[in-house]
């Protein structure tokens, strides 16, 4: 029977619970570093449901969803090997969103325009020096003001009073259309969806023009448009079976301090001025569940990761057809570091694809490229390419001063230095003088046999 996506939180839910990848903590777990601490120690091998968090409030935590690459395929109803080519054509396919009334919406069952965000909500604290209570997997959805099309993305957000969040947003569309609603001196509205399932979540990191909007990603990953309804304070166009939505506004022209806060880099994201949100209001499910995404575990590393990965490799081999594959490891903290295997054609293609690289997304600072015979999902296998086909003298690249990730705390202000390494084999070598080594029935089952089994 083919694989089918899961279109719902709460399905993915039953999956994972169903094949034992789903572990239920005690009740009355703090929310304040102890939540965090026991999902990250399970973090990639099982997600957590906590029940009761801080021994007061009703809704449970989830999280750890999709903390591996295969969990991630098979919520969208593929196999890892097909997972890129499967994003990618969500992204070239999206589904216009369907529209529902809000008595069919589960995300408004209850509607609570009296809010106290630590009150009604279990935020938890993640790292030893974050600023306070932080949501980390809210899909924040906003529509430009000049065009209304809408955006979906995941920023922090930190609890900074009952009804306000401090957000970092980065130069993209969410900045964007704030910039352009504060020059005619207005609020933006927005929303913040809490809980939603594998696909949408994936697709909120989609990287898409100005004013495509990410959750007809969604909906071409679920394989059916997705059912969204509009927000019950403003007009914003959320996932319709979110467990948690919360309605408010980004003030003009008013900043306050955010942060620090621990980033997928493993250190802190600095203290700044910043936008602040205030909550208008907050609908949920009757039994709702809030997620939340532990900064630097491998579900926020992925969902950065795969999203990236498939835009870089469309981007690469719309310039090189000779690009087999590309792979961001956990150890560039799957931004940073891209390794591309390619069928070469020439001895000077790396280069170019490097180039093509550092072009396609700014956050790369490493290039290595490697020859088909190399699995780029191996570390070890792509670290034994650069031990032996690369030499810093003449297979090395450097780009002084280039636009980087501004979470890099080895960055100059946002620049940094990037370096291509071409660990390829020379087109024009002795076949033999690369030959690697090989057993004859090294690999064949029959070996086996010959093993004492005591």
């Amino acid at each position: 029977m083919r694989n089918l996506p899961v279109p719902t939180l709460r399905g993915w839910l039953e999956r994972l619970e169903e094949s034992g990848r789903l572990a239920r903590a005690r009740p009355g777990i703090p929310l304040r570093f102890t939540l965090a601490a026991v999902a990250k120690r399970l973090d990639g091998h099982r997600a957590t449901w906590f029940p009761e968090p801080d021994g007061r409030h009703s809704i449970p935590v989830v999280s750890g969803l999709v903390s591996t690459r295969s969990w991630i395929a098979e919520a969208l109803g593929t196999d890892e090997a097909g997972l890129l080519d499967r994003y990618q054509r969500a992204i070239e396919s999206p589904l216009a969103c369907r529209e529902v009334v809000r008595a069919q919406a589960p995300a408004q069952e209850e509607v609570f325009r009296e809010v106290d965000l630590e009150r009604d909500l279990p935020i938890p604290v993640h790292n030893e020096h974050d600023a306070g209570a932080y949501i980390t997997a809210g899909l924040v959805i906003a529509a430009n003001p000049e065009t209304g099309d809408q955006n979906v993305s995941i920023n922090r957000l930190q609890v900074s009073g009952p009804d306000r969040l401090g957000i970092l947003m980065l130069p993209r569309d969410l900045h964007r259309f704030y910039d352009a609603a504060e020059a005619r001196g207005e609020a933006l509205p927005v929303a913040v969806a809490v809980g939603v399932d594998p696909a949408t979540l994936l697709a909120s990191q989609a990287i898409l023009p100005l004013n495509a909007d990410e959750l007809e990603v969604a909906g071409a990953l679920q394989g059916a448009p997705l059912p969204v309804v509009r927000c019950a304070t403003n007009p914003v166009m959320v996932p319709a079976d979110a467990e948690i939505v919360i309605e408010g506004h980004l003030l003009p022209h008013e900043r306050a301090t955010e942060g620090p806060f621990g980033e997928f880099p493993q250190y802190y994201g600095p203290a700044g001025d910043r936008q602040v949100l205030v909550v208008d209001a907050i609908t949920r499910r009757r039994d709702a569940i809030f997620h939340t995404i532990v900064p630097a575990a491998m579900e926020h590393l992925l969902l950065g990761a795969i999203p990236r990965e498939a835009s870089l490799l469309a981007l690469l081999r719309r310039s090189f057809p000779s690009v087999l594959d590309v792979h961001l490891p956990v150890g560039g903290v799957c931004r940073y570091h891209l390794y591309v295997q390619v069928a070469k054609r020439w001895d000077g293609e790396p280069r170019n694809i490097m180039m093509g690289a550092f072009a396609g997304h700014a956050d790369v600072k490493q290039v290595v490229v490697v020859d088909e015979d190399v699995d780029v999902h191996d570390p070890e296998a792509v670290e034994w390419a650069v031990a032996t086909r690369f030499q810093a003298g003449e297979d090395l690249v450097v780009v002084p001063g280039a636009q980087g990730s501004r979470l890099d705390p080895s960055a100059r202000e946002g620049r940094v230095d990037k370096m291509g390494l071409d660990a390829t084999r020379p087109l024009g070598a002795d076949p033999f003088r690369f030959k690697v080594v090989h057993v004859p029935g090294e690999d064949d089952p029959e070996v086996d046999g010959w093993i004492d089994a005591g």
